[in-house]
């Protein structure tokens, strides 16, 4: 598997790295392995937890060369490279702060006797993570695993190699003993060997369903735990008594963000008819306002697809849809010039027999439909492979709750576009996965749950 940094708002080669040998997959599984079976895994969990603050410490240091390589290396704008790298100090210290509580002994009340939950490590935990958030997809796998005792390794995404390396830097100049995290550059035929290792008790990614699929077949057969987060094709309501004008700024915004290559972005807008009309004029107009550029410069406000290959996956969708009777609104092919960019998209008249309803569309492209009842609404949401996320904006929010309760998906916010925040569990269902991360949920995935009862008497 080739590793490379390249520029996608140039598409110029920054640099090739070079694939660990089989050795240094064994030493690192042999660190890792080691590690789990010392007393700094399974004892007390103070080390650890003041290791995630170093960590925090460590990301907030290098904050400027971290950003500046996700933005070259991805096209991320600057300015949500340096939130995100501050966000993934913000996730360390929630688990340094929360883990204690999170995993201290829980009573059941019981005729047996004394009876109560302890939480341990499980060990080695095989972690496959995605290009799109380079270093907040990592964390959340590393800080609740680091906080329960269970080593980590990674095969991060073939084209952010740099972004890989120096997290995997941050975390050994936090003071992290050999084992804690290892980055290694490998073949998806590496990562099965590795979770068929009877040394790893867990997988987790975040991915596509076909990567995810391959790890949920090969962890299956080998009887280890997984999470999978996995794509997503979220609805954004707008009920008839939504505020329009703001509705449509954090619809297009929604859309936007990261050039539209968030799982959890927007992708479907629903507008109930009597003011469907309105709200296009409002989001057409917001979209158009993109600025598109070097993701560095901070007047840009809507970088490159992450890749070539990206750019060309998503205007063959676009084509497809349009064949299929889909009508284009705004938008609707590659810019020319250097780079991998793409203009935002509107898309609407997508008929029932519209290959485009089912797909997730990674880059800025929406697909607006026309609804009329509450109940339409739903039926519409939920006819869907997916189920990650969604939002519904409403002035009656136990109009919208009622809603957010009917629609099959793991997350729905209510008046804002899909966020996310260390508290709050992240997760979906159908074709989008199973499993949580963050919150108390996720430090709970990959820990032994052991029950201790000590009879009456």
């Amino acid at each position: 598997m080739h590793y490379q940094s390249l520029n996608p708002a140039t598409g110029r080669v920054l640099e090739n790295w070079t694939p660990h040998t089989p050795e240094e997959i064994e030493h690192a599984l042999h660190s890792a392995h080691q590690l789990y079976q010392s007393a700094w895994s399974k004892g007390d969990r103070t080390p650890r937890l003041q290791l995630l603050r170093a960590i925090a410490d460590q990301l907030e240091q290098n904050l400027e060369p971290l950003a500046t390589a996700a933005s070259e290396e991805m096209g991320k704008l600057i300015a949500a490279s340096r939130g995100e790298v501050r966000f993934c100090a913000a996730i360390a210290r929630y688990y340094a702060d929360h883990a204690e509580t999170f995993l201290a002994p829980v009573s059941y009340p019981t005729d047996l006797g004394e009876a109560w939950l302890e939480h341990h490590p499980i060990g080695v935990i095989m972690a496959v993570e995605p290009w799109n958030f380079p270093y907040y997809q990592l964390i959340r796998v590393l800080a609740p695993n680091l906080a329960a005792g269970n080593p980590v390794i990674c095969k991060h995404a073939q084209i952010v190699p740099r972004c890989a390396h120096l997290f995997a830097q941050v975390v050994k100049d936090a003071g992290a003993p050999a084992g804690v995290w290892s980055n290694l550059f490998i073949t998806a035929q590496q990562v099965a060997t590795l979770i068929a290792d009877p040394r790893v008790q867990g997988a987790a990614l975040t991915g596509s369903e076909r990567a995810g699929s391959a790890i949920a077949e090969q962890a299956g057969k080998h009887l280890k735990k997984t999470t999978l987060e996995l794509g997503g094709n979220d609805v954004f309501v707008v009920l008839d008594d939504a505020d329009l004008p703001r509705a449509a700024q954090e619809a297009a915004a929604a859309r936007l963000s990261n050039a539209g290559q968030v799982c959890t972005g927007a992708k479907r807008f629903l507008i109930q008819e009597a003011i469907y009309d309105d709200f296009l004029a409002l989001f057409r107009e917001a979209m158009s306002q993109a600025v598109m550029g070097n993701p560095l410069d901070e007047k840009t406000t809507l970088g490159p697809l992450s890749s070539k290959e990206a750019l060309q996956r998503l205007h063959e969708q676009v084509d497809a849809a349009v064949k299929h009777g889909a009508t284009v609104l705004l938008g609707g092919a590659p810019v020319d010039g250097e780079g991998f960019f793409y203009p935002p998209t509107i898309l609407a008249d997508i008929a029932l027999d519209n290959p485009a309803r089912q797909q997730e569309f990674f880059g800025p492209v929406a697909q607006v439909y026309r609804v009329k009842s509450d109940n339409d609404v739903v039926a519409l949401a939920n006819d869907s492979p997916y189920g990650l996320g969604g939002a519904i904006f409403s002035s009656n929010i136990e109009r919208a709750k009622q809603l957010a309760s009917r629609i099959e998906a793991g997350m729905v916010f209510i008046n804002s576009a899909s966020d996310t925040a260390p508290e709050l569990p992240f997760g979906g269902v159908k074709l989008s996965g199973f499993g949580r991360e963050l919150s108390d949920l996720g430090i709970k995935e990959f820990v032994n749950q052991k029950l201790v009862v000590v009879a009456k008497g």
